[in-house]
């Protein structure tokens, strides 16, 4: 077996560790869930009125609360990584032959995986409360492609900062930003209406563009020009997370 066959192998028993550890603690996928139907509840139903989009509030908003739910579900693999290298799991790989890099393999499967899950579910209620996108079937690819890039992103994001963190439970904090970004960006209503200040910090924020595009793509009136800034972002922060995430593995491990 090759060096990279090993590796996949190894990935693959490190993804079903991390299965097993999902299903033991069902928890981590409710709170990724629970928190955005909230959310979307309490937008649509509740403050919607109040904004003025030019279209049905929740066509509005249920692109920016799909991406939001990315950030949600990330907490416990921030925790995760974290303790695998605080606990010793990973020096215990140290005198076996098992690729140690497997493990952040894993954590970035079983998160995009989970989030997938989650954002289905998140899809499935959008869709009771009278969302009615309007996008292609090629449309609804690209849709699908920016959600696995911007989810992508955000989990080695995620176990970057997992690695450096210097406990489990200051990991979990580590991973707030990504979670209230998406607030201050066009999610749940235009950027050019907000506050001086706010609005420049929301235009160039990476998840406006991200949000901007997949809205785009749903309502059948995509952007090049946001679809080429949102690829941009997501490839550069899962360079930037990867090459982190790296840098402080091979420093710890």
């Amino acid at each position: 077996m090759n060096a990279i066959s090993a590796s996949l192998a190894d990935s693959a028993t490190m993804l079903r560790r991390n299965f097993r550890h999902t299903m033991r603690n069902p928890l981590t996928l409710l709170n990724a869930i629970i928190m955005p139907i909230f959310l979307m509840f309490l937008m649509v139903y509740v403050m919607g009125g109040g904004f003025s989009v030019g279209t049905g509030y929740v066509d509005y908003a249920t692109p920016g609360l799909i991406i939001m739910t990315i950030g949600y579900g990330i907490g416990p693999t921030a925790t995760g990584v974290n303790s695998d290298m605080t606990t010793g799991f990973i020096n215990r790989l140290r005198v076996m032959h098992v690729s140690r890099a497997a493990v952040l393999n894993a954590h970035v499967i079983a998160t995009m995986l989970r989030t997938l899950v989650a954002i289905t579910l998140i899809v499935g209620v959008a869709f009771l409360m009278g969302f009615s996108p309007s996008a292609s079937f090629p449309e609804w690819l690209g849709a699908i492609g920016i959600v696995v890039l911007a989810a992508l992103a955000i989990s080695w994001l995620t176990v970057a900062a997992g690695l450096a963190a210097k406990s489990p439970e200051s990991a979990g904090i580590l991973g707030v930003p990504l979670m209230l970004l998406p607030f201050l960006s066009s999610a749940f209503v235009p950027a050019d209406r907000m506050g001086p200040g706010v609005r420049e910090f929301a235009e160039y924020q990476p998840f406006t563009p991200i949000i901007e595009t997949l809205r785009g793509l749903l309502t059948g009136t995509p952007s090049a020009g946001s679809a080429i800034t949102a690829i941009a972002w997501c490839v550069g922060l899962t360079l930037v997370g990867y090459l982190w995430a790296r840098a402080t593995f091979t420093k710890r491990a």
